[in-house]
């Protein structure tokens, strides 16, 4: 069974930093391209940052760009999403996702999804 598991949100003001995690099992890791999506209330779930299969190049929406990093740790089965410089409207769900066939975009490309960390950015 796939399991997705993330952790590392919660409250923080502006302009600080957090760091996710996502624990993944269950599934043959390096053959998945592994994102982050985000989600706001009352808004549709969108691509944050994602790596390729193989620790290949990273892909990041140009909201987080020069902000955010994706990582993974392969020997660990985890991803990881530094987000520096935080702001307000970085407020949402964030969910680890994982992709069998490539690196996509749009969130119904995805396999499988972890079930969110909530992170919280005030002004």
């Amino acid at each position: 069974q796939v399991q997705l598991v993330e952790s590392g949100g919660g409250p923080v003001q502006a302009g600080d930093s957090l760091r996710l995690s996502c624990a993944a099992s269950g599934l043959t890791f390096s053959s998945y391209a592994m994102a982050w999506f985000r989600q706001a209330p009352g808004k549709e779930r969108e691509f944050v940052a994602g790596i390729r299969r193989g620790g290949g190049p990273t892909s990041y929406a140009d909201s987080v760009k020069g902000r955010f990093t994706i990582s993974k740790d392969s020997a660990k089965n985890m991803v990881y999403l530094q987000m520096n410089s935080l702001k307000p409207e970085d407020t949402a769900v964030y969910y680890c996702a994982a992709d069998l066939a490539r690196l996509g975009a749009l969130a119904s490309e995805y396999d499988y999804w972890g079930q969110g960390t909530q992170v919280t950015v005030s002004s």
